[in-house]
């Protein structure tokens, strides 16, 4: 591939085609070609499109030429997380349950993208059924951390990020059920953005906890986050136009802010500083809400996930990575009446947070309290495991939980983001801040 168009971002590509510079089917050439020649790729992507995109680029150069593109994306090759259905193709989800699960439709969100005029490079590994912010999958396979092959991706779509970082597609498409898309963007040095749950459609996407599942783009940068939300809701992308932090009030989440290890600490505490220096205000303090709901976690995630997938578990336990079946298995004894109680008391607890945050512009915290664990020592130490997974998810499920919009963007440190968190359907507002935070940490 070449370099200039390797280093460009999925708007600065759609820009280059619309100027005639570059043709769509040499573009999706050049990252077929990129896949090919790259080590990983089969870590990376469970299965290449050659085909479908071959097609897909004709049609996008053939609007090219003619002068009818449908939009900036038009043309540009992206991938897709394997959790979204592919007419025709396996969608597996990353276990080895769905193995040989080939469904006769594409997802909803595919289908648009595919409408808008994006390519199909093909489709990405993945935690096994999405159940892990860790991005380890000893079933099928572990794509490995663009800053360090010893160390996990984070998960779940952490091939989606992959592909990205190592530029073998132009973005990507994952969902987000506790950080899922924000994860595996901040430590593969990416832009992840979580929508407002419903805000996308779920048709055609394998569930993981139905009420928490979001369906979210990783890009290189704020603008390609919000080109590629327009495309997959079907609206017009926000215009970032004069974006500024100049003004703005920004709320610090203690303790979840400080209670993090050295090195996403000081890098949050350096984007934090950038912020500030240019023009934002920015005050410390909890939310209370905030830890009652985190105690509603386990019931809700876990129950609703074992309520899914319970009976093709225990149909087949020993084809699931042990860790992860078991943490599905913790839902199999709530009760019903907990689990209805628990979401009583959770709509509660988001009406305390919206009052609680209600002076401020977002909320801001480190996109994740740990940097990207071993890889082989998760394998081998089961508390290890716990602990870093636990940890690795804990400030991205408070999005989850409150049923907020969420962005994390790069520090400049590698491994590292920051989070920027805004109320319900509040997208345009959300993107408008994170592309002048963009600014201000690059």
């Amino acid at each position: 591939m070449r370099d200039d168009w390797q280093g460009l971002s999925a708007s600065d590509l759609g820009r280059a085609i619309g100027a005639g510079e570059i043709d769509p089917r040499d573009l999706t050439e050049a990252y077929l070609q990129a896949c090919a020649a790259h080590p990983d790729t089969d870590r990376i992507y469970t299965m290449l499109t050659p085909d479908r995109a071959r097609a897909e680029a004709a049609a996008a150069a053939a609007r090219a030429r003619a002068g009818v593109r449908r939009g900036l994306l038009d043309g540009v090759p992206i991938s897709w997380k394997d959790l979204f259905d592919t007419a025709g193709l396996p969608t597996e989800a990353g276990s080895l349950l769905l193995k040989g699960r080939v469904p006769e439709e594409d997802a909803e969100v595919l289908a648009r993208a595919t409408r808008a005029g994006l390519v199909c490079l093909g489709k990405t590994h993945m935690t096994e059924l999405a159940f892990s912010g860790l991005g380890l999958n000893p079933s099928t396979a572990t794509p490995p951390n663009v800053n360090d092959p010893d160390l996990v991706p984070g998960g779940s779509s952490s091939g989606a990020a992959t592909s990205v970082a190592f530029g073998l597609a132009a973005g990507a498409i994952g969902s987000d059920t506790g950080g899922s898309v924000r994860l595996p963007a901040a430590y593969n040095d990416l832009v992840g953005l979580k929508p407002t749950h419903g805000q996308l459609s779920l048709k055609g996407v394998v569930p993981l906890v139905e009420r928490f599942d979001t369906v979210g783009p990783l890009t290189r940068t704020v603008e390609d986050a919000a080109r590629l939300l327009a495309v997959l809701g079907g609206t017009n992308p926000v215009d970032l136009g004069n974006a500024s932090l100049s003004g703005k009030r920004f709320l610090v989440l203690e303790p979840y802010s400080g209670n993090v290890r050295d090195a996403p600490g000081a890098a949050f505490q350096s984007a934090v500083a950038r912020m500030r220096a240019a023009g934002a205000s920015i005050d410390t303090g909890p939310v209370p809400a905030i830890e009652e709901a985190m105690e509603t976690t386990l019931m809700l995630y876990t129950a609703e996930a074992y309520g899914i997938w319970g009976d093709a578990i225990e149909a087949a336990p020993d084809k699931m990575f042990d860790r992860i079946r078991e943490r599905f298995r913790q839902g199999r004894n709530v009760s019903g009446p907990d689990f209805v109680a628990g979401w009583r008391r959770l709509r509660r607890l988001r009406q305390d947070w919206l009052r609680d945050t209600a002076a401020y512009d977002a909320v801001l915290l480190p996109s994740a309290a740990n940097l990207p664990a071993n890889a082989a020592r998760l394998l081998s130490d089961d508390d290890y495991f716990v602990t870093e997974n636990l940890l690795t998810l804990r400030n991205t499920r408070i999005g989850n939980l409150m049923g907020l919009c969420a962005v994390t963007l790069p520090t400049g440190v590698p491994s590292t983001g920051i989070m920027i968190l805004c109320p319900p359907m509040a997208e345009p507002q959300l993107l408008r801040i994170a592309a002048a935070a963009e600014a201000a940490l690059t």
